[in-house]
């Protein structure tokens, strides 16, 4: 099943997203739903928060990635329950995307290297380090579990500059190839 993809300005992508059970009887389907929502959205990543589903699950699969950073060949995960440990080293600017706010890059700093814990879908428990591109991608989802967009890590007088793009997000007034969902309907 394909989800709708929540806009910016929906409840739901400022909260912070809730524990999943071990046990809870939708764990496969919503994997493989967000797996599948995720690629009929041409993204690289996906949160459970932006299907409207307040739980701190999200997939990677970059491959789209690859051809210009050969670390990303292969690079398909699920993380459940996951906590950024550590983040550290310098500073970079990459400009990222969103699928819940379309039409909108902006260049954001991240830390060059993550140490993050987490489950993966039969429920074993890791605890990894990423760098480079791999920390990004997964800094970005994890922001959505805490209830963070890639806005607010821009400057005041940056968000400033874009508040009318991300009104019309939230009014519904985008142009997109998937199903989404704005405040209100």
């Amino acid at each position: 099943m394909i989800y709708k993809i929540y806009a910016y300005g929906t409840p739901v992508l400022r909260k912070i997203a809730d524990e999943i059970d071990q046990d809870d009887p939708e764990l496969s389907s919503m994997i493989e739903n967000l797996y599948e929502t995720m690629y009929k959205s041409d993204g690289v990543g996906l949160a459970a928060p932006q299907a409207g589903i307040s739980k701190r699950i999200f997939v990677i699969d970059a491959e789209p990635m690859a051809e210009d950073d050969k670390e990303l060949h292969g690079f398909k995960k699920v993380f459940i329950n996951p906590v950024i440990e550590d983040e550290r080293g310098e500073e970079w600017l990459y400009n990222e995307g969103c699928l819940s706010l379309p039409g909108i890059r902006e260049d954001v700093k991240r830390k060059a290297e993550i140490t993050i814990s987490y489950y993966d879908e039969n429920f074993n428990f890791f605890e990894e380090k990423y760098d480079g591109m791999k920390a990004r991608i997964i800094q970005h989802e994890y922001d959505h579990l805490e209830g963070i967009v890639f806005t607010d890590r821009l400057s005041p007088l940056r968000k400033r500059m874009l508040k009318k793009q991300l009104l019309a997000i939230s009014k519904g007034k985008v142009d997109v190839n998937y199903k989404m969902k704005f405040p209100g309907n």
